[in-house]
């Protein structure tokens, strides 16, 4: 069974940072293909950003050249560095892992952005 945990949301003023931490277990970290979703209420979840496990990379248009994806091997954990965060980045942010066929999905983790 693989366990996903996320941290490091929280409440940031419109242009500024933030960093996701997801931390998984119960798999071979180095072959499994992570991501992360967010989610507003009332909305359809929606994808993020993806990291391979060969490490090619994508975004969702809303976000590229302010989010990066990355993945630390030794830790087992995969990053979100968002960067000039605006009101519509709003959300619940999930973390996800695919291997075997298979999808896993974090408990999620609030990002708010609001001046």
């Amino acid at each position: 069974q693989v366990q996903l945990v996320e941290s490091g949301g929280g409440s940031v003023q419109p242009g500024g940072s933030l960093r996701l931490s997801c931390v998984a277990s119960g798999s071979p970290f180095s072959r499994t293909d992570m991501g992360w979703y967010r989610q507003v209420p009332g909305k359809e979840r929606e994808w993020v950003a993806r990291i391979t496990s060969g490490q090619s990379i994508n975004y969702v248009d809303s976000v590229k050249g302010r989010f990066t994806i990355s993945r630390d091997v030794s830790k087992n954990t995969v990053y979100l560095q968002m960067n000039n965060l605006k009101p519509e980045d709003t959300a619940v942010y999930y973390c996800i892992a695919t291997i075997w066929s298979r999808t896993y999905w974090g408990q999620g983790t609030q990002v708010t952005v609001s001046s």
